[in-house]
């Protein structure tokens, strides 16, 4: 099993070393740094070079959502997941947008956040039921007109297949047994995915396949 370097940036000592002490025990995990706000988990980002950064949402001086924003510009290799004890729109979508790959609140048991982070250092996004839930009514809502930036050009039978089901949040382990395909093949549909969306992550993958035609005919080879 690979081990994911871990970064945590919590403005509250308490809620650091609590999750230190938890992800200390766990196989494949190694905490690498930690950091109480926006401006110092930039400056120990480049020292400790995580795989995945768990960012607390309200911090003071910078907060959680400035923070992902500028690690997708400066440490676009970084995971970035929010875990928080707000589930407000402004911060959800904020650090969505700036390239948060999860976002999952603190009431989540410990299983379901070592799980998350070994997700996100594998590629994944994980997000939280009320968060998901939250997304899926906000795409509903926005418009499902095509844009330039959403046309891809021309995709394979089995791009298309993969899309949708990445569209509709499914993982790669879920897409392999569905399609009988392995998680490698899986992610390298992604990675052509992501190239052809003009993205560089799975929720904006995911945000710009919503309004994919239902019958695919105007976009499959």
């Amino acid at each position: 099993m690979r081990t994911v370097r871990v970064l945590l940036v919590d403005d509250q000592e308490l809620i650091r070393q609590g999750l230190r002490r938890m992800l200390e025990i766990e196989d494949g995990i190694e905490v690498v740094g930690e950091a109480s706000d926006g401006e110092q988990a930039l400056r120990v980002t480049g020292e400790c070079r995580p795989d995945v950064a768990l960012v607390d949402a309200r911090m003071p001086r910078m907060d959680g959502v400035e923070l992902i924003a500028r690690l997708s510009v400066l440490h676009p290799g970084v995971a970035a997941i929010v875990l928080s004890t707000f589930d407000e729109d402004d911060y959800i979508f904020g650090a969505l947008r700036g390239g948060a790959v999860g976002y999952l609140l603190k009431d989540c048991t410990p299983e379901q956040l070592v799980d998350a982070i070994h997700r996100a250092g594998g590629g994944e996004t994980v997000l939280a039921s009320p968060v998901a839930e939250r997304l899926v009514a906000e795409l509903r809502r926005a418009p499902a007109t095509p844009s330039p930036e959403r046309d891809p050009g021309r995709l394979s039978s089995r791009e298309y297949e993969v899309a949708r089901m990445v569209a509709a949040g499914a993982t790669n382990r879920e897409i392999a047994a569905r399609l009988l395909i392995s998680e490698g093949t899986v992610r390298n549909h992604v990675s052509v995915l992501l190239r052809k969306f003009g993205v560089r992550d799975r929720t904006r993958l995911a945000l710009r396949l919503h309004g994919l035609p239902a019958s695919g005919k105007e976009i499959i080879t």
